[in-house]
């Protein structure tokens, strides 16, 4: 029996220098491949992004095929553009009156529903009439009185012009009775004052309204002692119709409107809703503030619409939109297709070989969908509206029908058959298409 060999200590060190260069090597042999790898990755995305033909210096015809863009396209055209000037504005009744009672007593009834339209003068409140009627025929009784002494008076005084012309009483009891018949006049006219200051009291018992409108709801109810022109009414009426609009103006724009030779007879205006997409009313501008807000820059404006089914509300808020002039004739193009870049706005336009030509314009007015073009385009000519983010000078493109013919096949695009079953005569796929394993000819 025979001891084994103690292990070589050498050895033994040499072995550990040698794995740890060997797991080096292999982590530099991974990490460029991985290098390589998203290079290739990077390079075939350039060449999806560029037109075809262009890709890798003509080369990969096939792919660079693939990667055209399908964009969307319009046609200009020649239309109308209109001029506006918009701005938020609120809905202000032209009278908002508050139905309170002009005199103090009860109030015995309401003649009228909350919420309904009501005329000018129909009556809305009943305050109980009885002590306004007792004070009216006081004074007719006080006025009757009077009025009687008067008589008196005067049927003395006739007299005493008949003995004073007999030379029968001093002229100073003539006079004397003179002075009484006018003191009662003054008394007479006194009291009809009376008895009218009691019949306006006992007519304000009858509560109307002051203008036609719509009323609110009802503040106070009956039964309750209400007084002459109270801090609260017992309703309020607002007139709806016509109604105005209280807008704020851009002092910028304050010339165009006021130069305008409609400015007198109401350019037309429009008021949208609060999301600015449902249109409300139509009216005409009324007239525009005298002074501007330093604070804000603008100019107070008001329109008045015709509002018979109620659709503009007191106190709501709404875009109005002052038409102020209209351009004819002009080229107009969707607002999709106007581009910004460094040298100004330009749009794609499409060529009849299927690229796209970058074209300078210089854009005229327009509203949210199209704008007009005063330079650079024609009527007729196609414009790129959709895909254009990825789109340079010259490259070529796929257009939305001719992207959807391609992918479903179209007359005279290729087939691709499918392989039948080894010995059982798989049909090719198309005209000429071979057979798989076995097939026989299409």
């Amino acid at each position: 029996m025979t001891q084994a060999d103690p292990p070589n200590p050498a050895l033994a060190r040499g072995r550990g220098p040698r794995r740890t260069w060997r797991t080096l090597v292999g982590m530099g042999v991974v990490l460029v491949a991985a290098i390589g790898l998203a290079m290739l990755l990077a390079r075939c995305a350039a060449s999806r992004d560029q037109p075809a033909g262009d890709a890798f210096g003509g080369g990969f015809g096939g792919r660079a095929a693939r990667a055209k863009i399908t964009v969307g396209i319009a046609t200009a055209t020649l239309g109308d553009v209109p001029i506006t000037v918009s701005a938020l504005g609120a809905v202000t009744p032209e009278a908002t009156v508050s139905v309170t009672s002009r005199v103090t007593g009860q109030l015995d009834q309401i003649r009228f529903a909350e919420g309904q339209m009501v005329k000018r003068g129909q009556l809305l409140a009943v305050i109980d009439p009885a002590p306004f009627q007792a004070a009216l025929n006081q004074a007719q009784g006080q006025l009757a009185r009077d009025q009687a002494l008067l008589s008196d008076a005067r049927l003395n005084l006739e007299r005493y012009d008949v003995l004073l012309a007999q030379n029968s009483i001093a002229k100073q009891t003539r006079d004397t009775q003179a002075a009484t018949v006018r003191q009662n006049e003054g008394v007479v006219a006194s009291d009809k004052a009376a008895v009218a200051a009691a019949r306006i009291n006992l007519a304000w018992t009858r509560i109307t309204s002051p203008v036609a409108g719509r009323i609110g709801l009802r503040q106070i109810d009956p039964g309750n002692q209400v007084p002459a022109n109270g801090a609260t009414p017992i309703a309020i009426v607002t007139q709806i119709d016509p109604i105005d609009a209280i807008f704020a103006v851009p002092e910028s724009a304050i010339a165009q409107i006021v130069r305008h030779r409609n400015f007198g007879a109401g350019l037309p205006v429009t008021a949208y809703d609060r999301a600015g997409g449902e249109a409300l009313a139509q009216g005409a501008l009324a007239t525009l503030d005298n002074v501007i807000d330093t604070t804000t820059g603008t100019v107070k404006g008001k329109a008045r619409f015709a509002n018979p089914a109620a659709a503009l509300f007191p106190n709501q808020f709404v875009n109005v939109t002052v038409l102020v002039d209209t351009l004819q004739q002009q080229v107009v193009v969707p607002t999709t297709a106007i581009r910004h870049g460094p040298q100004g706005e330009f749009v794609y336009v499409l060529q009849p070989d299927k690229t796209v030509k970058v074209t300078p314009v210089k854009i005229g007015p327009g509203s949210g969908e199209t704008t007009s073009i005063a330079q650079g385009v024609s009527a007729g000519e196609i414009v790129i509206t959709d895909g254009g983010d990825r789109l340079r000078d010259g490259a070529t493109v796929n257009l939305p029908n001719q992207r959807a013919h391609s992918e479903q096949g179209g007359p005279g695009a290729p087939r691709r058959g499918r392989a039948g079953g080894a010995g059982q005569g798989g049909g090719g796929g198309g005209p000429g298409g071979g057979g798989g394993f076995g097939g026989g000819p299409g």
